[in-house]
């Protein structure tokens, strides 16, 4: 099949759907960047990536630390003459990096719910034109029913393969916050025991 056999095929599927093939589009567009910029989130701020060596070492001497976990590491230590302090300026940390993870993990699971079910939707509209050309008898009997039926069909398909990548991509990103939640709270316990090793050796 060359590409003009493809393009062409693509186009009667794509009508064969109907109007709600529209929103399953739109809906793909949305799940597919919401999925790639979480990808691209967890790039730039995933710490748990980093090496723990490395990074324990910034926090014994912080002056050393580099890039956006160095600057980390040092806004956790600033001013940490208590132990509350630490845990307070961590939690900071936390929620300035998770909460937008969790947000946007949020909306993309909301986003590949609906794809089935608009896809369901599909179905539902398919079957109630099939019905309709039936019980008005106009036309093939036969040409009404195959074209309800591929309506229903297609539509219930689109919304699946929008969905199942979709699914994918918000396993491996709550994974991946999960990790990054397991990295400040290592970051929290590690800087507390210097902050005691400090306070002992004093």
């Amino acid at each position: 099949m060359n590409s003009h056999e493809l393009i062409t095929t693509i186009i009667e599927i794509w009508v064969q759907g109907g109007w709600l093939m529209f929103p399953l589009a739109v809906l793909a567009l949305c799940i597919y960047l919401a999925g790639f910029e979480l990808v691209f989130f967890f790039r730039k701020y995933g710490f748990d990536k980093d090496d723990k060596n490395t990074w324990g070492h910034w926090i014994d001497k912080p002056e050393d630390g580099t890039g956006m976990l160095g600057a980390a590491i040092r806004f956790a230590q600033e001013g940490s003459k208590q132990m509350d302090s630490i845990r307070s300026r961590v939690h900071e940390l936390r929620h300035a990096y998770i909460n937008p993870a969790r947000r946007r993990i949020y909306y993309l699971s909301i986003l590949v719910t609906v794809a089935p079910l608009t896809g369901l939707l599909g179905t539902v509209i398919g079957m109630i034109v099939t019905f309709n050309g039936l019980s008005s008898s106009r036309g093939s009997a036969l040409d009404v029913v195959a074209g309800g039926i591929s309506q229903a069909l297609i539509t219930t398909q689109t919304g699946l393969i929008i969905a199942i990548p979709g699914y994918i991509l918000v396993h491996h990103a709550k994974t991946r916050c999960q990790r990054l939640e397991g990295f400040f709270s290592e970051l929290e316990i590690r800087t507390a025991q210097k902050f005691e090793r400090t306070h002992k050796e004093s």
